[in-house]
């Protein structure tokens, strides 16, 4: 059960979700000083990193399920032992408020609390991040973009807001720009192998946008961040997905290559896009066979792996 309370819900599928949401009733009665104000409950209870964090990702899974009661729970003891001037404690607070608005109008009322808390303290960056947030969420893209672009003027090494901006660019159909604020999130996480998979991802699509050796340069880079992707954690499924994508494509398009082509050499990437297809297909038969330690794949990526796999084979019977 540990494990399970320990894993941030914001990105899990919505069965982990559920599953972190139903241990709240156990977790909530193993606390035996529930409602003890701090720190009378330091003396009789346990503190850890781990209880807290505990304590935000229930939270966060009752407000995906709708349980708003137990997320409530949490939120006011959160806030009694940390405080309701603490930042991490205004965002959730705030995230709280988002969830249980139910019309435009709630939603706009929150947004006029965000904006009267920045008059106060323009430097509350937790508040800050929640009305970008909103901002997106409710449509207001230029506005967001403005409000984000503000925060990486004031948190430049901030990666979480420049991966903010760089989705709001990409939903837009900006691939410049959201090429750029990944590259800026790569500066300050190197070693960050979904990123580099993500931009990888970004550059795939904007190829389509292109022509010629101008399209085969993108793709080309492309299958590199796949591969920077791969060596740093070589079982990334998004990963190998990506390498069979692009690598296909620029198998596509070698005859009409110039020898000034940017991509490497046709055998190269023949050889990339035959490991990316073994390997593939063994994420696929180990995860779906229920071998021990396989079972950790998203299902929806493991099923889309399945698909083009499914499609490679049936291109080279044709």
């Amino acid at each position: 059960m540990a494990t399970s309370l320990l894993q941030a819900p914001t990105n899990a599928t919505p069965e982990v979700t559920l599953n972190l949401k139903e241990h709240a009733p156990e977790f909530f009665k193993s606390q035996r000083n529930w409602g003890l104000p701090w720190p009378l409950n330091l003396l009789l209870n346990s503190e850890s990193q781990e209880k807290w964090q505990i304590y935000e990702n229930i939270l966060l899974a009752c407000l995906r399920t709708g349980d708003n009661e137990s997320a409530y729970l949490c939120l006011e003891e959160l806030t009694d032992r940390f405080g309701v001037e603490n930042d991490r404690v205004l965002a959730l607070r705030a995230l709280y408020k988002e969830a249980t608005a139910n019309t435009q109008q709630e939603l706009a009322t929150v947004m006029q609390q965000y904006q009267d808390m920045l008059k106060e303290d323009p430097s509350v960056i937790s508040i800050r991040k929640r009305r970008a947030a909103l901002l997106r969420s409710t449509g207001k893209i230029p506005e967001a973009v403005t409000a984000l672009t503000n925060l990486v003027d004031t948190l430049p090494t901030d990666p979480e807001v420049w991966s903010e901006l760089s989705d709001v660019y990409l939903s837009q159909g900006a691939f410049e720009q959201a090429i750029y604020s990944l590259e800026e999130v790569l500066l300050i996480s190197p070693y960050a192998w979904n990123v580099h998979a993500k931009l990888g991802e970004v550059l795939y699509l904007s190829a389509d946008r292109l022509e010629g050796e101008a399209q085969r340069k993108a793709l080309a880079e492309s299958m590199r961040r796949f591969c920077r992707s791969l060596e740093l954690c070589d079982d990334y499924l998004r990963g190998f997905y990506g390498l069979k994508l692009t690598t296909s494509r620029l198998l596509q398009s070698a005859e009409s290559a110039t020898s000034g082509s940017p991509a490497p050499a046709t055998a190269t990437i023949q050889k990339l896009n035959e490991l990316a297809t073994a390997k593939l297909a063994e994420i696929v038969r180990r995860s779906t066979s229920g071998e021990k330690d396989r079972d950790g794949y998203n299902q929806t990526e493991i099923l889309a792996a399945r698909a083009l796999l499914a499609q490679s084979t049936a291109a080279i019977q044709r």
